[in-house]
């Protein structure tokens, strides 16, 4: 499994545990043990969707915030479930995984969306995460390193 292929499917058990954690209420330890340990996936793609989960919902009324102040046109509580937890994911990679570049994160997001949520949710996704993309840049909050990226800077994107 390649690591791109082996991501998408952390991401996509990552997004299963958000659905179950916003739906039960239960605590993240528990969906974690429920919903991605104890999947027959390699230790990284394990290790990768644990942490992402963890990470989405320790700051879900911030990464709320952020698709709030965005999404203008929209009423918060009729955004789809799964956009909204898209979103929260995609912002997360944003902020708390700098070896991830922004143009991956966006388009991670947009093939995500398009497999578990509506047709027209893809298009949604992109808009939301390109501005917040930006005003992330503006303010200095990106801290992207690895290869191809210079101190979060990518210009050509």
């Amino acid at each position: 499994m390649s690591q791109g292929s082996g991501r998408r499917r952390a991401r996509e058990l990552a997004l299963q545990a958000c659905y179950a954690h916003e739906l039960s209420g239960n605590p993240p330890e528990q969906i974690l043990g429920e919903v991605i340990f104890n999947q027959d996936e390699p230790g990284a793609v394990l290790e990768f969707a644990g942490a992402l989960f963890r990470r989405a919902v320790a700051d879900i009324s911030h990464f709320d915030m952020m698709i709030r102040r965005k999404a203008v046109n929209w009423e918060f509580n009729r955004i789809a479930i799964m956009d909204k937890l898209i979103l929260r994911l995609a912002l997360c990679e944003f902020l708390y995984f700098p070896d991830i570049p922004p143009k991956v994160t966006i388009d991670e997001a947009i093939e995500v969306a398009k497999k578990f949520s509506t047709e027209k949710s893809g298009r949604f996704v992109n808009g939301i995460l390109d501005a917040v993309l930006m005003d992330l840049r503006q303010e200095g909050r990106l801290q992207k390193k690895g290869r191809g990226l210079s101190e979060g800077h990518e210009e050509d994107e």
